[in-house]
């Protein structure tokens, strides 16, 4: 089993066929959150939950602009008739040498039933608009999961966009603060000074 990967590191490159067959990569995303995310076999208990969860979160999904790479060892044929029995609207990947499942870290001993085996762990990683790992799920909930990715990344976004936002509208207001009593002292001076323009002519 490969290195498990860290908060921090870049994420390791995704070149895989999808339902329909067609090549995606993880590269084509930069700039754009994505949840990669594997899973040990299509149409299964778990993995019916967990894909069903991520099915009905993708409106809010793509609200944050997230996508999502699900991945398994299973054929292209096996993951188009998972996506259709369900209605999946995301993208499943084929990765039957089980190169970017291991390069992710995600094959390793399993126990079922008092038996242990090797097999395809069920974990998650989200990715960052740059590429690296934000975000690690060793042992993911099937059915929370969904739920869980949305709102650390909005945690993130949070964390990183909301101070410069703040600074901006602490600094304006004092300017607005400064201009309304400058006027207010302006305004008694007025007549005063006109009082005074006769006696000078004068």
């Amino acid at each position: 089993m490969a290195k498990s990967l860290q908060v921090g590191d870049a994420a390791p490159a995704i070149e895989l066929p999808d339902q329909d067959g067609k090549t995606r990569s993880l590269a084509d995303h930069r700039g754009h959150w994505v949840l990669v995310y594997f899973y040990p076999r299509d149409d299964t208990p778990g993995c019916t939950v967990e894909a069903c969860g991520l099915r009905d979160s993708a409106a809010r999904y793509r609200e944050l602009g997230i996508a999502v790479f699900g991945i398994s060892a299973d054929s292209v044929k096996s993951h188009r008739k998972f996506a259709d029995k369900h209605r999946l609207g995301f993208t499943l990947l084929s990765d039957e040498d089980k190169g970017v499942i291991r390069s992710y870290g995600s094959w390793g001993k399993k126990k079922f039933m008092g038996r242990e085996f090797d097999g395809i762990l069920r974990q998650s990683f989200l990715v960052d608009p740059a590429g690296k790992v934000a975000k690690v799920y060793a042992k993911v909930k099937p059915e929370e999961h969904a739920e869980e990715v949305l709102a650390d990344v909005r945690a993130l976004e949070g964390a990183g966009g909301s101070a410069p936002a703040k600074a901006s509208r602490s600094k304006s207001a004092p300017r607005a603060r400064s201009s309304a009593p400058a006027k207010a002292k302006g305004a008694p001076k007025g007549p005063s000074a006109r009082k005074g323009a006769p006696k000078r002519k004068a």
